[in-house]
């Protein structure tokens, strides 16, 4: 199903183009999107050896595979835009524009941490840069990016709110509680379910009675549809077509992103449940690569492109450095940040630690 054709009819202040392709997108643009796709795989490759270096603990989710999905869909937001999503959250946090230094602290549970060091791998937060959080509670977050978006139409700042999900947390009834109230209120939210196969280890077949997620739109009166989640300019032509709808029109959409993962759900899971068959045959559809082989073919110098490998790889090493030499969080700061003060009083007693 595709978006009302109504949005076509206003101008959005969204920059991002109704209709992306390689042909006619500009070479600085793609170069901008490979950039943060590879500034992403080289982060997570350095968290991936920080814990097995024992200097990371507790989970962490990594996204190597599905940079296509945050780098394409995050890329036509407007500054004031909201984001939430859930556990696998780094890649959305730099998308953004978070920087390496205070999420590779964060995993490190250090206190220039983007959360303080309180909130570690599935918990980045940043009001700055709109990102209202990861969240470790499968499908909790839905709920309250629906919130969000309420909020937005309550204010009329034509804010959008984007909402990750995976395809576990597809299944959990509060998602579609708060599906059913942004289709009755027309929210301007965009919940996106990233599909990358299997919730932990079991197979989308093997847990949903609908192969499609996207079609579950229709059963909440707004539009679905699905995205090529291995390509960064189909996911940026689907998300430029919802967001601009939900800004101009207050239409919900749902976006079904395929996309894959290429290491197990979390740093303790073998990924036993498939085979080696498959993840080679999805490697051959590794985003990065696909958008490095347009990229030469538009006239790109592998030089160039080994320089932004570089420059990321450099990036990394620095924040895990920065991590390393960052102070632990003062005992008193675990019981800061728990309540809200709206009135600036004290919720608690004094508490010596």
């Amino acid at each position: 199903m595709k978006v009302e054709s109504a949005v076509a009819k206003k101008p959005s202040r969204s920059d991002a183009p109704a209709s992306i392709s390689i042909k006619d997108t500009p070479v600085d643009i793609l170069i901008e999107l490979y950039t943060k796709m590879i500034r992403i795989r080289r982060f997570e490759e350095a968290a991936f050896q920080q814990y097995q270096k024992g200097s990371i603990v507790g989970f962490c989710h990594l996204y190597i595979g599905q940079e296509a999905v945050a780098v394409g869909s995050l890329s036509v937001l407007n500054p004031g835009d909201k984001v939430l999503t859930a556990y696998r959250d780094h890649a959305h946090a730099l998308a953004l524009g978070m920087t390496a230094d205070s999420l590779m602290a964060e995993l490190f549970g250090k206190a220039t941490g983007c959360s303080k060091g309180k909130g570690g791998s599935m918990h980045f937060f940043s009001a700055e840069h709109g990102m209202l959080g990861g969240n470790g509670i499968v499908g909790s977050h839905v709920p309250v990016a629906t919130g969000a978006a309420f909020a937005q139409k309550y204010q009329r700042n034509r804010g959008v709110t984007l909402c990750f999900f995976g395809d576990g947390a597809a299944q959990q009834g509060a998602v579609h509680e708060a599906m059913n109230l942004a289709g009755l209120w027309r929210l301007p939210i965009v919940f996106v379910v990233e599909n990358n196969k299997y919730g932990m280890g079991t197979a989308v077949e093997r847990s949903s009675a609908i192969k499609d997620f996207y079609k579950r739109a229709d059963a909440y009166n707004f539009p679905g549809m699905q995205c090529d989640g291995m390509n960064v300019l189909d996911v940026r032509e689907k998300f430029a077509e919802a967001v601009n709808a939900a800004r101009e029109n207050f239409t919900p959409c749902f976006i079904e992103a395929k996309t894959y993962r290429y290491r197990g759900h979390s740093m303790s899971d073998p990924a036993l449940y498939r085979t080696a068959e498959e993840v080679e045959k999805y490697k051959h559809l590794d985003p990065i690569l696909v958008l490095k082989s347009d990229l030469l073919k538009k006239g790109t110098s592998e030089s160039q492109l080994e320089g932004i490998d570089k420059a990321a790889k450099d990036e990394a090493k620095a924040s895990v450095d920065f991590a390393a030499a960052s102070p632990e969080p003062e005992l008193s700061e675990g019981i800061k940040d728990i309540y809200a003060r709206p009135w600036g009083g004290n919720l608690l007693p004094k508490i010596e630690i």
